[in-house]
C-alpha cells in the first residue's frame, strides 16, 4: 500500500484551501470523496456526505456569505500506508447578509491515496474544532485574527 509524501499532502491540502479561500464551490468540493463525512462545531450534527455539505454550503452562498480571506498556519503532516492527515490553524475571514466575521479554528482533513486525483489523495473527512481562548490569545495566530478584524 502506498504512502504518500509531505509534498503531495501539502498540495492536496492547499488547492482545497485555496479553493475555500476564493468560494470556488466546484473547486472546492472536488477535493472530498463522495463519502467523506464533515464534523463543524457550529452544526448540530455530522455531515454523512459531501452532499450533504454542499446542500449546507449552497444555501450559506444563496444567503450572500463568501470566504473573503483564509490563512493556514501551524501545520502539520502525519502520512501512513493508504493516507495521510493533515492539521493546521486556520484564520478565516468571511462576508455574509449579516456582516464580516473573522474567526480562529483548528481543523483536520484526512485523506486516502486515490490515482485519479491530480495529487493522488481524496479528503475523506474533515473536522473543524475551536481555539480555547486561552490558548489563542497567546498566539501568532490570534495575533493574525486580530489582524484581519482590524482590516475589516
Amino acid at each position: 500500500m502506498h504512502t504518500p509524501d509531505q509534498a503531495a499532502v501539502i498540495a492536496a491540502a492547499d488547492a482545497i484551501i485555496e479553493a475555500f479561500a476564493a468560494t470556488d464551490t466546484e473547486a472546492y468540493f472536488a477535493g472530498f470523496a463522495a463519502d467523506a463525512s464533515f464534523i463543524f462545531h457550529p452544526e448540530a450534527a455530522r455531515l454523512d456526505s459531501r452532499a450533504e455539505y454542499e446542500a449546507l454550503w449552497g444555501g450559506w452562498v444563496a444567503s450572500g456569505w463568501r470566504v473573503t480571506s483564509c490563512t493556514s498556519t501551524d501545520r502539520l503532516v502525519q502520512t501512513f500506508p493508504g493516507g495521510a492527515v493533515f492539521s493546521h490553524t486556520v484564520a478565516t475571514s468571511i462576508d455574509s447578509d449579516e456582516g464580516p466575521d473573522s474567526y480562529v479554528e483548528r481543523e483536520s482533513i484526512i485523506f486516502r491515496a486515490d490515482g485519479a486525483q491530480p495529487d493522488g489523495l481524496i479528503a475523506i473527512h474533515e473536522h473543524l474544532s475551536t481555539v480555547p481562548s486561552a490558548i489563542a490569545a497567546g498566539t501568532p495566530e490570534s495575533a493574525a485574527a486580530a489582524a484581519i478584524d482590524t482590516a475589516l
